[in-house]
This record gives structure tokens, sequence and C-alpha cells, in this order.
């Protein structure tokens, strides 16, 4: 029997992106490991993630990540308030029905209403630039007009426009909270998006210094969840050049590689391209790129010298833990907000996507490939991170136990 009083963890994968049933995946199995009954509800869309895992897995119904992608796209609320009305619903049978001693979500914003009104503890998995333990600096993300708008400009706009457009994007989970009775929590959209009786932040420390911990929030290291790989993939590099890993993952776009692969191709280097099933752009000469829709990608990353990647957390986990710094090529908030502390930390550079070009990637590919100093921080940063990882498990059991009250 396990050393612990934490007997069974629900834990609800949302289907916006693929980062976000992942990192819930890599939790159910740890749990497991630990012998803690888990059921893990995801979208079908998702279940050949779920293929041959030993614990439950249950279908959830979560918005399109078509719809997602456009609201987020569009600069819109990323849920309306019939979308989480319905997700309350359908926490609500979820939780009813198993009462589990902890329910964890990732990005499952209603489980801020329906793990209350079922009186279950509530932990969310998140990224710590969006928590309200520090200041938010907004950035700007790409817009279909941003490209033709002088970004310092542009910028300086949004910082004063912000606030208020966050109210905006809080507006439906404050009128879901109204409906069922619960306070407000300010407008704030960072505790729309990560409230819970605990957040676990799935990010490197090290990255987020001005981020404190306490009773409610806590980091547990970074999680990055990959595919399982056919096969062996010992001949990734190639007369000894330095491996390139492009990925622009599922939420990313291709249309950025017309501009920075052909740069890329004359570097003396080996290609590595993803897709994400994902069409290339019409006309694009990738001669030197071998190209995959998907490949397990924390085993490239152990071979590869840079990672090229949309800026998001989960592919940036992958390369900060096998100490490879990292291109971002960013459109949304998250990813320019991810990004900005990698580049501070110097374990990589930010671009924008909308003004990625060749003369621009050029002068960064340059950078990253030949100045040492990126690739030694991304080193730092994967050794500080290892003891964390080392003991991920029981600092995980430890926080969830803490929250039915029990001791370990």
């Amino acid at each position: 029997m396990p050393d612990h009083t934490l007997q069974s963890v629900l834990l609800l994968a949302e289907g916006s992106t693929l980062a976000h049933v992942g990192r819930p995946l890599l939790v159910a199995r740890l749990l497991h490991n630990h012998g803690i009954r888990v059921t893990l509800a995801r979208p079908p869309a998702y279940s050949w993630t779920t293929r041959d895992e030993p614990f439950t897995v249950v279908d959830l119904h979560t918005q399109p990540p078509a719809e997602f992608a456009r609201r987020l796209d569009a600069g819109q609320p990323l849920y309306d308030l019939d979308t989480l009305e319905a997700y309350v619903t359908a926490d609500r049978a979820l939780l009813s029905g198993l009462r589990p001693d902890v329910v964890v979500g990732d990005f499952r914003l209603s489980l801020s209403v329906s793990a209350r009104l079922e009186g279950i503890p509530y932990a969310t998995l998140c990224d710590a630039y969006w928590s309200p333990e520090a200041p938010l600096k907004p950035a700007l993300p790409v817009f279909p007009w941003t490209r033709f708008a002088p970004i310092q400009l542009a910028q300086a706009v949004f910082q004063r426009v912000a606030p208020l457009a966050f109210r905006v994007h809080a507006r439906p989970m404050e009128r879901l909270r109204r409906r069922h009775g619960l306070g407000s929590l300010g407008h704030d959209l960072r505790l729309c998006y990560t409230d819970a009786d605990l957040r676990l932040f799935a990010n490197p420390r090290a990255l987020f210094p001005k981020v404190h911990e306490h009773a409610g929030a806590a980091f547990i290291g970074p999680l990055a969840w990959s595919p399982a790989g056919e096969g062996e993939l010992t001949a990734l590099k190639q007369d000894g050049h330095p491996l390139v890993y492009v990925t622009m993952g599922s939420s990313g776009s291709p249309a950025v590689l017309a501009a920075l692969l052909p740069v890329l191709e004359r570097f003396d280097c080996d290609i590595v391209l993803t897709t994400a099933g994902k069409p290339l752009p019409m006309g694009l000469d990738t001669g030197r790129a071998r190209i995959f829709d998907y490949l397990p990608g924390d085993r490239v990353c152990a071979q590869a010298s840079l990672v090229i990647c949309n800026g998001g957390s989960p592919t940036t986990n992958q390369a900060l833990s096998h100490g490879v710094p990292v291109l971002g090529i960013a459109r949304n908030m998250d990813q320019f907000l991810n990004m900005r502390a990698i580049e501070d930390f110097g374990a990589g550079l930010l671009m924008r996507a909308d003004r990625v070009s060749p003369v621009l990637a050029a002068t960064t590919l340059r950078a990253l490939l030949t100045h040492p100093g990126f690739t030694q921080r991304a080193r730092d940063l994967r050794d500080t991170e290892q003891g964390i990882t080392a003991g991920a498990a029981d600092s995980l059991i430890g926080h969830l136990t803490s929250l039915t009250g029990a001791t370990g």
C-alpha cells in the first residue's frame, strides 16, 4: 500500500490544444505508478494519446480546438457562457459519480465552479506566467492587423487597453460564478485562468523568480509530454553536424516556415521538421529538411543543438529539460509570456510570427547557433531542474494530499 492517504484522483484534460491533454496524462501516469486510483477524462478526439493506458479513461466533452483557435486569433474570450455552463454540467456528473479525493484540471476553467459546488478539493495545472502571485506585463499577440502596424506603437497602445480587454475576457467566468452563487474574482483574468484550491505550476522555477510559492501555489517542475516513437532515432544527426529540430506544434502557424526554412538550410546543420499533420506552405523548398508528421519530441531534443517552435511551454520544457536553447516564434499571449521569461534567462530568443523575415531569421539563427552563451544558460536551467524533476512524484502527491486535510 502507498505510504499516503490520497486514494483517488480525477483529472480533466481540456481539448483546446494537445498540451492540455498531455500534461494531465503525465500526471495520471505518475499517480497511477504510485498506487493511486486514477481516472482521466479527455476529449474523444485525443483517444490516441491514451491507448493502452493502465488506468481508467473516459470521454469528456470540450470545445473543438478549431473554435478555440478561432477565438484566440480573433481576440475574443476563449469560452462563452453557454460553453462554460455545459462544462459545469459535465464536470458535476463526473464528480458526483466518482467522488474522488481530489480533482485536477488543466485549463478546465469550469472547475472553479463545479468543484466548489460538489465540495471536492481542486488543483489546476497551469503556467506560472498567469500566476496572480506576480505582476503581469501584457504582450501584444499576433492579430491580422499587427503585421501592418508599427510594433512599438501598437505595443504601447495595447498596454493601455489590455486591462479593459482582460476584463472583457473575464466576463464569461464572472457571469458563470454569479449564476451559481459564487463570489467575484475581481475580473482578474489571471484568477479566471488559474483559480483553484491549489495552483501547480508546470514550469522551471528558475524562469519565474518573481512568482512566490505558498500553501495554494507551488512549482512541480516542467511537464512535457510527447507521443511514443516507433523504432530508433539514432540516425537523426549526420556527419557530426548540429541538429536543429523545427516543430510548430498543434497551435503554430506553418506559414512562418516559408521565410525560416530557406535561411536555416544555408547553415551547416541537419534539420528535422515535424508538421503535426498540417500541410506545408505551397512552393516551399525543403530539400535538406527531413519531414515527419509527429516524432517523440523529448527524444529528438536529446540530440538537438537548437529547437525552433511556437514558443509554447510544452516544447520549450522539452528543449530546456535537455539543455537545448530555443527560438520561439510566438503568436498568442501564452507563447509571448513564456518566451519572454526564457529570453530574460538567456536560454533562447523570441521572434514575432508576424515579423519573420529572411534577414531577421538569419541574424537570430546565427546568434543561437554560434554564441555558446545560449546553450550554457539552457544547460544551467536543466541542471537546476534535475533535483525538482527527480522528486516530482513525492512532491506532487504531497501537494495533492494536503488538499484532503490528511497527512501522508
